[in-house]
């Protein structure tokens, strides 16, 4: 079973399950203090990992992550087990990509009907942290096209110079009206602001909370 660790009321009436990204698992400070800065009586925040950083946690030794079809399974797993009247998911650059792929599959009576069971968990929304657009320096290898199409209302969280899709980038991008971006004052990939910005990264992160808050509230 999947180690996960839940921050928040177990009888909360929103839940969030939230993803890491690829190359720091869910202990990452940037992941604790979103899940303990928006986890409360109104939110509860699971976290959990895929399982090529459970291989790593076991052994320490760093691997690259595991395929795709791999990812979407645990994040259709994980959908399974938590499932919630008002489920979320979030995750972190390469979280929160396998999350907008299979997002749409667990949202709307039509698609659970045509493909998933009829008892499939449904996502009330998609939190996007850091949404790994490219690689850094490889603009053609562009890994958004799904969300041009996204059904699912989307948060958007990017900093706005992060080397996988900054600012200047993403505005020419065609991404579906069901998301909404919030831009992250200066900040890199991990939402760290250069000094001179006038922000530090404890006040982005606070930042981000509160967008993500308002977000699943105002569903």
């Amino acid at each position: 079973m999947n180690k996960v660790i839940i921050n928040g009321a177990d009888n909360a009436p929103n839940r969030v399950l939230l993803a890491h990204g690829a190359g720091a698992g869910m202990e990452h400070a940037v992941m604790a203090c979103l899940a303990t800065g928006l986890a409360d009586e109104q939110i509860q925040v699971i976290r959990f990992e895929f399982p090529f950083m459970q291989k790593t946690r076991q052994d320490g030794r760093r691997r690259p992550p595991d395929r795709a079809p791999a990812l979407l399974a645990c994040w259709q797993e994980m959908a399974t087990q938590f499932a919630h009247p008002r489920l979320f998911l979030a995750g972190k650059s390469l979280g929160g990509r396998m999350a907008s792929l299979v997002v749409d599959k667990l949202s709307g009576d039509e698609l659970r009907a045509n493909e998933l069971a009829a008892d499939a968990p449904a996502a009330k929304g998609l939190i996007l942290l850091g949404f790994p657009f490219t690689p850094p320096n490889k603009p053609e290898q562009f890994r958004g096209e799904h969300l041009a199409n996204l059904m699912t209302p989307t948060l958007l969280v990017q900093g706005e110079r992060d080397n996988f899709g900054n600012k200047a980038a993403v505005q020419g991008y065609d991404l579906s009206p069901q998301i909404h971006t919030m831009w992250v004052t200066d900040g890199d990939h991990s939402f760290s602001p250069r000094k001179a910005s006038g922000t530090n990264l404890d006040q982005n992160l606070s930042a981000i909370v509160a967008a993500m808050r308002s977000f699943i509230l105002e569903r």
